[in-house]
């Protein structure tokens, strides 16, 4: 796992910025502390940093060249069938010089250029410099585990694994009013788009080649809806649900270091867990964060299926200091603010695990693959929502968050926005009543994959709803996992991410994935045997945190939130009509009621007090023209 840089001249024969490159590959020490490496020759430079987690040697450093000099690779990823691949060029009489799976992709390339693609089992992104053509290749993996960003800046394209590597080369940070809309309606800037207007991310499952002469051209080279149209159906759910889960596992296994697990006690994690006693792997170590608060605590759980299974357990439970420390690093780390506010934790269980392991399992993407969210429910019956919206608004329900979230979600009135919406904690009505934001986002890219959606599920919401997550929310929860991880310099592995699983998810009938009151039914009755009552029947709980009590009882933190009322982000134009007196006084008053509507504002503020301290001026909206 590392961190890859790279700046690539547009109709120039001398690249004359290393001290650039070398500014910018420093920025991601923290995604790889073991090696630095450069390459630099006509018009291209590529930077790389390396956490070594395969072939620790000095044989598989990168920047990596193909054996006839003509390719040049900078890498970050896994790709778990390499040694399948290796043994293809071994047959072929092709003499390996290291261990690395990153020779075994530079030379799969070089024979057969991206038409390699589709074979690759594992995460990645990667640039490919062709020193025949003189062009430049970004490609990103089927799921968008690992990140790609990129810009055009006077005569150069620039690409960095972070956007702060770009921001240390003296881009400008150029806030996009449509992202700003995005982060308020949707929780994040989604498709090509990021919070900036002049930094474009290389999308899930696309690969963007440029030419010396400056041309770009995007290529899609996996469409989800296409494999899951053209796959088999799957005649016994559970087997095969079983069997391929435990092979991804063992596939993300494959490591030269210490693997451990993050282990909350829920199904998804346990289920790791669970396969990897079941295929008798050794010295495993699991890593929990526990809440006082037991509405948040599944730590009993973790610990108790780690000791049943004879792992070696470690937990933390994080106090007002240490969270705020967390978060402002946090921040920092993302780039963009996000509101998934389990940010600190995931990046203090990644500190806790560094002294042990290098590589961590997540159950990240179950969820969004086997319905496991409660708000998928209401889709099932979309007649009925008027009639929630009707006996919600009654004082007894709205009482209850969830209920009250009912009630806000039913005053949506079209089924393409209650899909639009439905991963969101503030909904359009919401936004004009607190925020007095009338103004949608254009949301193209959520258009477009909900009609993509709608071709494959036609009249079905809830399956719709799973396939615009697998592009959109899943995508914000793979960024953060990866920003959250990386900042502590540890690489982590989803094994439900494996695309065979993917697809297999979406060629499954409802029944095996909406049954029960938390879905995932394939999966938990997988499970039924693997696990104690208690984890498979227990409430889902994720890795929430109590954010009413962090913001009221901190103290640096509850300054934080009066600090809003004199906080710079007023004045950027999008936020002109906010009245944040009124925000800030009514959180005091009912801070339960009031979390979801301040949290937003308060990542934001602090995002830009950080952000403007590292990298100077913010602008808003000034002209920006991609070569």
């Amino acid at each position: 796992m590392c961190g890859i840089t790279g700046i690539f001249k547009i109709k120039d024969n001398l690249f004359t910025e290393r001290a650039l490159l070398e500014k910018m590959t420093l920025t991601l020490e923290h995604r790889g502390p073991d090696v630095y490496g450069y390459y630099t020759a006509s018009n291209c430079g590529l930077g790389h940093r390396r956490l070594s987690i395969l072939d620790l040697s000095s044989a598989a450093h990168q920047p990596f060249t193909s054996a006839n000099g003509r390719f040049v690779i900078t890498y970050n990823g896994e790709i778990y069938n390499f040694k399948e691949l290796a043994n293809e060029l071994r047959a072929d009489g092709f003499q390996l010089k290291s261990n690395s799976e990153t020779e075994v992709l530079v030379e799969c390339y070089s024979k057969y250029g991206t038409a390699i693609l589709p074979r690759l089992r594992g995460m990645f992104a990667f640039a490919v410099y062709d020193t025949q053509e003189r062009s430049l290749t970004l490609v990103r993996d089927r799921m968008g585990v690992k990140p790609l960003y990129y810009t055009s800046h006077g005569n150069s394209y620039l690409f960095a694994s972070e956007q702060k590597a770009l921001f240390s080369a003296d881009i400008p940070i150029v806030l996009a009013t449509e992202s700003i809309k995005e982060y308020f309606f949707n929780r994040f800037a989604t498709g090509t788009n990021t919070l900036f207007a002049n930094i474009k991310k290389v999308l899930p499952g696309h690969f963007i080649k440029i030419s010396a002469q400056g041309y770009s051209s995007e290529t899609r080279w996996w469409n989800l809806g296409e494999e899951i149209a053209k796959s088999s159906q799957i005649n016994d759910p559970v087997a095969w649900f079983t069997e391929t889960f435990d092979e991804s596992v063992a596939l993300r296994m494959v490591s030269d270091v210490p693997v451990g697990l993050m282990l909350s006690g829920g199904l998804d994690s346990t289920a790791v867990a669970a396969s990897l006693f079941q295929q008798h792997f050794k010295n495993i170590n699991t890593f929990n964060v526990a809440f006082a608060e037991a509405e948040h605590d599944e730590s009993q759980l973790a610990r108790k299926v780690s000791n049943q299974f004879g792992f070696k357990h470690h937990e933390l439970e994080i106090n007002g200091s240490d969270f705020y420390g967390n978060l402002l690093q946090s921040i920092y780390l993302q780039d963009e603010p996000l509101t998934h506010l389990s940010e600190p934790h995931l990046l203090a269980l990644a500190g806790l695990a560094k002294s042990n392991v290098k590589v961590l399992l997540s159950g990240e993407g179950a969820d969004e693959l086997f319905g496991g969210y409660v708000r998928y429910k209401p889709l099932a019956y979309p007649n009925l929502i008027h009639a929630a919206r009707v006996s919600c608004a009654l004082e007894f329900f709205r009482s209850s968050k969830r209920w009250d979230k009912l009630y806000r979600y039913s005053q949506i009135s079209s089924n393409d926005a209650r899909v639009i919406y439905n991963g969101s904690n503030l909904y359009p009505n919401d936004l004009k009543k607190q925020y007095n934001l009338a103004s949608e986002p254009e949301n193209a890219y959520r258009y477009q994959i909900l009609a993509e959606a709608k071709q494959l599920y036609p009249n079905n919401l809830q399956r719709q709803a799973l396939y615009f997550d697998q592009h959109t929310y899943l995508a914000s929860l793979l960024d953060r996992n990866d920003r959250c991880t990386m900042g502590a310099s540890i690489e982590c592995r989803e094994p439900f991410l494996d695309h065979k699983l993917i697809i297999g998810a979406g060629k499954l009938a409802d029944r095996w994935l909406f049954t029960g009151k938390k879905g995932k039914y394939v999966q938990k009755q997988s499970l039924m045997k693997r696990l104690p009552k208690e984890v498979t029947d227990f409430r889902k709980v994720g890795l929430s945190a109590p954010y009413a009590k962090y913001l009221t009882q901190i103290d640096i933190l509850r300054n934080d939130v009066e600090e809003l009322r004199k906080s710079p982000i007023f004045e950027l134009p999008y936020f002109k009509n906010i009245d944040k007196n009124r925000l800030v006084n009514e959180f005091f008053k009912n801070p339960n009621q009031y979390t979801a509507v301040i949290t937003p504002l308060l990542v934001f503020h602090l995002w830009y007090k950080i952000y403007n301290a590292k990298f100077g001026s913010i602008i808003t909206d000034a002209p920006i023209e991609f070569i």
